[in-house]
């Protein structure tokens, strides 16, 4: 993965996502999440019982994006993704609480359950290396 699509995510801290419901009507939340940078993973936790979560269950393909922290209006940057939720005993979901509580760990407090998105595909938006220019990532 590109090092600074990593180090524009690991910076941040809220990213929104899509889901389509059962009906199949698009469905967003915002969430805190925890990255791991390693294996292209994106932590977060929320109820089981959330709208969105009976929606991800259903169908787990999922979208998003992640904006800076604090905006700067006069600079373009951010990514999307796309990504497949991962249920709590996939392999890949075995490190989600350890990483999502080591960078908020007062959601330790917070009832909810861990999820985990596989990233599948990133395209970064970054103004600061020319405008509207763009760097992708796809998982192999």
């Amino acid at each position: 993965m590109n090092k600074k699509i990593i180090a524009f995510i690991l910076e941040q801290t809220t990213a929104s996502v899509c889901c389509i419901d059962s009906e199949g009507a698009p469905k967003c939340f915002s969430c805190f999440y925890a990255f791991n940078s390693e294996e292209g993973l994106l932590y977060y936790k929320s109820a089981a019982s959330s709208n969105h979560s009976i929606s991800i269950k259903k169908n787990p393909l999922v979208a998003g994006t992640v904006l800076p922290d604090k905006l700067n209006k006069l600079v373009v940057k951010g990514i999307q993704f796309e990504g497949i939720v991962r249920d709590a005993v996939h392999p890949e979901a075995q490190k989600a609480s350890q990483y999502y509580h080591k960078k908020h760990p007062m959601a330790l407090a917070v009832p909810g359950d861990m999820w985990t998105i596989q990233i599948n595909h990133i395209k970064m938006t970054d103004s600061t290396i020319g405008f509207g220019k763009k760097c992708e990532w796809y998982r192999s």
